[in-house]
């Protein structure tokens, strides 16, 4: 990552076929894969919800990549707004809401 002015942190909430089908390990390898920290965890609604933190450009890719999730998920939509900024270090998978 570069300087603190550039990094971003999106919350993103996807429905469909995203819980029990390993979307929330599949987010983490992917963050790994990209260089991006934050955390995935399922909400109590069926939704997953992720927050994910780093530069815009490999932020905006974790979303992509969201949009398609896991093999064997089936997202339905994926609902993003800004959050701030908060210095993760890892990407992690939390537990449920």
């Amino acid at each position: 990552m570069t300087s603190r002015e550039s990094i971003v942190r999106r919350r993103a909430v996807v429905t469909g076929m995203v819980q029990g089908v390993g979307f929330r390990w599949g987010a983490r390898e992917e963050a790994h894969r990209l260089g991006v920290t934050g955390w995935a965890r399922n909400r109590s609604d069926g939704t997953v919800e992720v927050e994910v933190e780093g530069d815009e450009a490999r932020v905006d890719r974790m979303i992509a990549w969201l949009r398609s999730g896991p093999p064997g998920s089936a997202v339905d939509d994926v609902r993003v707004s800004a959050a701030v900024p908060d210095g993760d270090d890892a990407f992690r998978i939390r537990q449920t809401e």
